[in-house]
């Protein structure tokens, strides 16, 4: 997805969220940076995850149907984000973790579940049935065994907050990679117009095989997609993408779905709005200045690009 690394200084890698990150300064020497912004990783980590027995979002989910769980401002305000979006039941929701440990896609012992056991599970991905109080900054889902589940949007956040630091020290520019998540910061040096360049991953073909380029303001590009983690059982292929209606994998002709804006989470918010509608949505992004556009890959390879005001090119 990235072609704009020539002018490299600064480069670490590490694992965190599940996934690997590439952290890439420009025209910088100062590896405290790059350091400090690990640890940032860390610290939100250690908050959200809910692959760790110990986290804020744990203790939410343990006492679900239980008692209301106070958590700092910074969780606070993510899952109350992460609830209004729900609300909106465009497909993306933050309670759909039990949906997700019964159908295991992605992993070793994944299985196509019964409907019985579906039909319990939406029972408890309600977003109505979480209670916030912003006074007290606690966090009560109301029912035993629901869960909160941050992964569809906590990369997006993490990486607005790298952003956020860097802008502080003052980095000029610099690409954050969070496991496919991607995050421009400042100009672009390789070009005088200071724009990136970014590509859209060929479902059909190897990681980093790119269907198209477009050159693009600083910001992000997140894809959700259909092709990396899978489940094939009886002759039929089953993706990791749930709809929260039917507790299926969503039936679609998309494979992924890639936007471009200004912030990460607005992207990570955006691809499963697309995503779930299956094709572009008429007026989408107007009267958005920090919504780029969008592409839509299709499982035959063809594309539809949306760009909102000219804001994205394309270069390839």
């Amino acid at each position: 997805m990235i072609n704009n690394l020539s002018n490299a200084k600064l480069t670490k890698t590490t694992h965190a969220l599940g996934t690997n990150i590439v952290l890439t300064l420009m025209g910088e020497t100062n590896e405290k940076i790059l350091d400090d912004s690990i640890a940032l990783i860390q610290h939100y980590e250690r908050q959200l995850t809910v692959n760790a027995p110990v986290s804020e979002v744990m203790s939410v989910n343990n006492a679900s149907g239980q008692e209301p769980v106070q958590v700092s401002p910074s969780t606070f305000s993510l899952v109350a984000m992460a609830v209004e979006q729900s609300k909106q039941r465009f497909g993306f929701n933050a309670l759909i973790g039990p949906l997700v440990k019964l159908w295991k896609i992605g992993f070793a012992d994944a299985n196509v579940p019964s409907e019985t056991d579906i039909n319990h599970r939406l029972n408890l991905i309600d977003p109505d049935n979480v209670a916030l109080n912003a006074t007290d900054q606690t966090v009560f889902l109301t029912q035993a065994g629901m869960e909160l589940d941050l992964g569809g949007i906590a990369k997006g956040y993490i990486a607005d907050r790298i952003r956020d630091l860097w802008r502080a020290y003052g980095v000029s520019a610099g690409i954050i990679n969070l496991g496919g998540n991607i995050e421009f910061v400042g100009d672009s040096p390789r070009r005088t117009n200071g724009r990136w360049i970014a590509g859209v991953q060929a479902p059909t073909k190897a990681r980093g095989q790119d269907l198209l380029t477009v050159s693009m303001p600083a910001g992000s590009a997140v894809t959700s997609g259909t092709y990396e983690r899978v489940l094939v059982q009886n002759g039929h292929r089953y993706h990791h993408l749930l709809s929260p209606q039917t507790g299926h994998p969503l039936q679609t002709h998309v494979s992924g779905v890639t936007i471009f804006a200004r912030d990460s989470i607005t992207c990570e918010i955006e691809t499963k709005r697309l995503f779930f509608a299956g094709k572009p949505i008429p007026g989408w992004g107007e009267g958005r200045d920090d919504i780029y556009g969008a592409a839509f890959v299709y499982d035959d390879d063809t594309v539809d690009l949306v760009s909102v005001q000219h804001r994205l090119q394309l270069t390839k």
